[in-house]
């Protein structure tokens, strides 16, 4: 983690005007919580998360049995950012897409802290990321990519590093991308786990989302991350154009 407080950090933060060019209703929460002491889920778990789980893939049940996944409006509208950019949105699949299919039959179950944000993300119709903090090397910043900064991920199940496309929006602090396509897939290098004692998330929005469904994902999120510490707290800044 940067030697700074989460105040200091979330002020370091930045979007490229080049990213706000490709979506001007682009808006972004950022929030730290620190005061961890996460519950490892393989071993029992934590009720709200489990609760909250229950509910997202209730939730997607019915959106799906109303709508196709591809015309839920905020899904809809990530489809039409990942085209602005050249990504093809029917093979990356923005992470709200990609957990709402998921969560109808069953959302994956990693760690509470990976669980909670899941179903929230599911809840809400929002795009959630969430990242260890101490694991970072410098402030966040969203970038359109020169295809040069280095990716830390696995295939086939091996660690490697890839690249992303030139031009492509990505997550990135200063060892290299920590998410790339906006919301698609995170980096291992600052991956939660259940040792995670302050974590980072990102939460996106673009019209027709507003920012006060960005406030209620947030208050979402806290109040199921508060049983996993006697003391959390948390700290967020609202970015955009």
């Amino acid at each position: 983690m940067p030697d700074t407080t989460p105040d200091e950090f979330l002020a370091a933060a930045t979007i490229d005007e080049a990213v706000f060019e490709l979506r001007s209703d682009y808006r972004t929460m950022l929030v730290v919580i620190d005061g961890l002491t996460p519950t490892t889920t393989a071993q029992g778990g934590c009720n709200a998360v489990d609760e909250l789980i229950s509910a997202a893939e209730t939730h997607a049940a019915r959106l799906l049995a109303d709508s196709p996944v591809e015309e839920l409006p905020h899904i809809a509208a990530w489809r039409l950012a990942y085209r602005a950019f050249g990504a093809r949105p029917q093979r990356t699949r923005n992470s709200l897409e990609a957990l709402t299919r998921r969560a109808a039959h069953a959302l994956p179950r990693v760690n509470a802290l990976t669980d909670a944000y899941n179903a929230v993300s599911v809840l809400h119709q929002i795009p959630i990321g969430g990242e260890d903090l101490h694991r970072y090397q410098g402030a966040a910043h969203l970038i359109r990519a020169t295809g040069a900064e280095p990716f830390d991920t696995t295939a086939s199940g091996e660690p490697v590093t890839e690249h992303p496309e030139p031009g492509e929006v990505v997550w990135c602090d200063d060892a290299g991308v920590t998410c790339r396509r906006w919301n698609w897939r995170q980096g291992r290098r600052t991956g939660l786990s259940d040792d995670t004692r302050t974590a980072f998330f990102i939460l996106d929005a673009l019209t027709p989302a507003t920012d006060e469904d960005l406030g209620s994902a947030v208050d979402a999120l806290t109040e199921a991350l508060a049983p996993l510490g006697p003391d959390v707290r948390v700290t967020r800044r609202l970015m955009g154009a």
